[in-house]
């Protein structure tokens, strides 16, 4: 279970602070010392009891593994608010959603920019000379292969002659047997092929004719948060507590200077399923206030309405993304508002962007082309980071940054038939079927 506190940090001051040092201390500081402040009589009891448990401050909640005397025993005190779930789902779309057909590396060949990237105008913006230099993606995934030839010159812990992991890698899978990547892997490491995929869509560009991702010039870091696929809230919440204030691979000495600007989460966690839902909101929203952007797949259940039903997808502090095809289409798995399952009515998702048939890389050195909106929310991240490289200003500045998102998106969605999802058609803008558009990062650069 997660036992979540019912003090949590207060954490409003944050996104008013212009110091992105600062900020990033402030909110590492009153995340840790309201922890420290209020988990002492929890964590004494949980050790009296026998009970295995981990402390986090990200959100101010203890996993732990209980009985039902001891469930009951938590549930009586006033210093918690909930015990929720950490069962472990299935947090990635289900097989059929992804065409894993290889399609092969063009050594040699012209460089051919994928479909995805030219359709969100990033092309357009390398011509400016902008490719997100200075900025530092984030993905929390089934992993990545750090050494694939579209991904290794990128990745912040390799300084192009010697790799350092310390602060760009965490690994959260702690109690597995049969994974390929073992036990708390010192090094990046893919059990999969999604994470690979997605962090090239974001950064990915071998230098020998696969230009896959929208931001190369982007830096990335990286943190494991699921078995095979498989993922729990408390893995969830430990990749986020990695990226808020990234520590050495013995998890000592954190350091919010080194966190990222962005983060990709092509995931989902399904309430029906045992999520935690109070426990990642507060994850989600503090991460915000440390100034980190927090983009989610708003999930692959589509096309009838209210299905955007996952975490972190559903929340009002992340950024959520559909998906269309290379036509404009509107892709039929991709999820559609409003909220139902905590009962918000909230519009979503705010925008699409291409995730159908999406080349990028996977292990073995390899590509191929996947489908689901996992593969759209990189593209919004690779946009962030070009934005933010092109405009200083709105570094860190999530508020201003997703309205200039959503007023510089294109409308321009084809679908087979008007939806109307939560009362609004979808030809009216925005909607629940594909938010406010399509994502430009030409259109938000110039803005």
């Amino acid at each position: 279970v997660m036992v979540l506190l019912s003090e949590q940090a207060d954490l409003r001051a944050a996104p008013g602070m212009k110091d992105a040092s600062a900020r990033g201390a402030y909110v590492l500081a009153t995340l840790q010392q309201t922890a420290a402040r209020t988990q002492g009589d929890l964590l004494e009891l949980l050790r009296r009891r026998g009970a295995p448990h981990r402390p986090f401050f990200v959100a101010n909640v203890i996993a732990a593994r209980i009985d039902v005397a001891l469930a009951r025993a938590l549930a009586a005190r006033p210093d918690v608010a909930a015990i929720e779930s950490d069962a472990e789902s299935r947090a990635i779309e289900p097989p059929h959603i992804l065409d894993e057909t290889p399609t092969p590396t063009q050594l040699g060949a012209d460089p051919v920019i994928e479909w995805g990237v030219k359709s969100v105008s990033a092309d357009k913006v390398w011509d400016l000379g902008i490719s997100g230099a200075g900025i530092v993606v984030a993905n929390q995934d089934t992993g990545m292969e750090w050494t694939h030839p579209a991904l290794k010159a990128r990745y912040r812990g390799w300084d192009g002659a010697t790799a350092r992991h310390d602060f760009s890698w965490h690994d959260s899978i702690h109690e597995t047997t049969g994974n390929p990547c073992g036990n708390d892997a010192a090094a990046p490491c893919d059990d999969g092929s999604h994470g690979t995929h997605t962090t090239g869509t974001v950064i990915g560009d071998d230098g020998l004719g696969n230009r896959i991702g929208v931001a190369p010039g982007a830096r990335w870091i990286g943190c494991r948060n699921m078995d095979r696929g498989r993922g729990t809230p408390s893995r969830y919440t430990e990749c986020f507590e990695f990226f808020i204030a990234p520590t050495d691979l013995a998890g000592r000495n954190p350091d919010p200077d080194r966190r990222p600007h962005v983060m990709n989460n092509s995931w989902g966690c399904d309430r029906s399923e045992g999520c935690a839902p109070g426990t990642l909101r507060t994850v989600v929203e503090n991460t915000v206030a440390a100034g980190i952007f927090v983009e989610a797949s708003a999930g692959n259940s589509g096309p009838g309405c209210g299905t955007v039903d996952s975490d972190p997808a559903i929340f009002a502090a992340a950024f959520s993304t559909g998906a269309y095809d290379s036509t404009g289409l509107l892709a039929r798995f991709s999820s559609r508002g409003t909220v139902t399952s905590d009962g918000s009515g909230r519009m979503k998702p705010e925008l699409v962007a291409p995730g159908v048939r999406v080349r990028s890389s996977v292990p073995g050195g390899r590509y191929s082309a996947f489908s689901g909106t996992s593969m759209a929310g990189p593209h919004v991240v690779g946009v962030v980071a070009l934005l933010w490289a092109a405009r200083p200003e709105l570094v860190r500045d999530i508020a201003a940054t997703r309205k200039l998102l959503v007023a510089s998106a294109r409308p321009d969605v084809r679908l087979s038939a008007v939806e109307t999802c939560g009362g609004l058609p979808s030809d009216f803008v925005p909607n629940n079927s594909f938010g406010a558009g399509r994502i430009d990062a030409l259109a938000a650069v110039t803005w």
